[in-house]
């Protein structure tokens, strides 16, 4: 098998026994052509019978040179963050739901991976939202999102008041249940069931999408994805309020904190197999066009 790759890293969904048997099917395919396989620790223990090196996920990607995410979209992202700053490539196996990042079923992981593996693919770069949390002057706080970066209440029945500000220039104040900054990729994800666009993935876009605004007049807004967007709080008493990049919950923000995101220099590296089309992939997660035959 001629390829450019010769160690291979593997996430899998974290503590779940429903991926042993794909996991074991794609070690055992791996070591039978002479790759060498390092598992993440959380889920060595469902690879049967083959012997393994396992550490940290996120140190898997200091010793190899391609990443494989085995589990759902939230293991994509787990995976994309722990590899961002090695310029890996990344590839999905889907044992998830919807799947909107992870595109290679169980049932095809031999002929997909094997096709890859032979250097035909289509790669796909993916940019990341980096989030850093100001108090006083200072970062207490920084983190790194595929998806998106959510401004919210938290624990609360009231409402957050927050002021939105583009490279400076002051965007709009709105009262609602809080603020979604999605990249492309994340326009499939929380975006999506709040009412945001589909961005295609490539678009050099942001999208800011309110949830639940009190003023209906409140819509999403897409901007460049040069643009750093500044949020900040109009409150005169204390919030309980909540930022999450992602899954990663930063809890405990104050009203005196500014919340900055722009986009990671650094985009992720999606290795997608032959074929891959972003609109079929659409119309088969959101049942688009289910009576239609071209």
């Amino acid at each position: 098998m001629h390829t450019t790759f010769k160690t291979v890293g593997i996430i899998g969904r974290p503590s779940d026994p429903s991926i042993a048997a794909t996991l074991s099917t794609l070690c055992g395919f791996l070591k039978q052509h002479n790759y060498a396989v390092i598992v993440a620790q959380d889920s060595v223990r469902f690879v049967d019978n083959l012997p393994v090196e396992s550490c940290a996920a996120n140190e898997i990607g200091q010793r190899c040179d391609l990443m494989i995410a085995v589990g759902g979209d939230g293991t994509f992202l787990s995976a994309a963050r722990a590899i961002a700053k090695y310029d890996i490539p990344l590839i999905g196996i889907n044992l998830g739901r919807l799947g909107f990042l992870v595109d290679i079923s169980p049932n095809d992981l031999s002929d997909k991976l094997h096709g890859i593996l032979n250097g035909r693919y289509t790669e796909e770069h993916r940019y990341l939202l980096r989030t850093k949390i100001i108090r006083d002057k200072q970062v207490i706080h920084e983190e790194t999102a595929v998806n998106e970066v959510v401004v919210h209440r938290w624990v609360t029945p009231s409402m957050i008041e927050i002021i939105t500000k583009i490279d400076s220039v002051f965007l709009n104040s709105q009262r609602s249940d809080g603020l979604i900054v999605s990249t492309p990729t994340g326009s499939t994800a929380y975006s999506l069931s709040a009412g945001g666009p589909i961005l295609y993935p490539s678009l050099h876009a942001l999208v800011l999408v309110p949830l639940n605004p009190h003023t209906l007049s409140n819509r999403p807004i897409v901007v460049h994805d040069t643009a750093e967007i500044e949020i900040s709080f109009c409150q005169t008493k204390q919030i309980n309020a909540q930022v999450t990049c992602d899954h990663i919950e930063i809890p405990d923000v104050l009203i005196s904190d500014k919340i900055f995101i722009k986009k990671d220099p650094r985009p992720i590296r999606i290795l997608h197999p032959e074929g891959h089309d972003f609109f079929e992939i659409l119309r088969n997660k959101l049942n688009w066009s289910s009576g239609y035959h071209s």
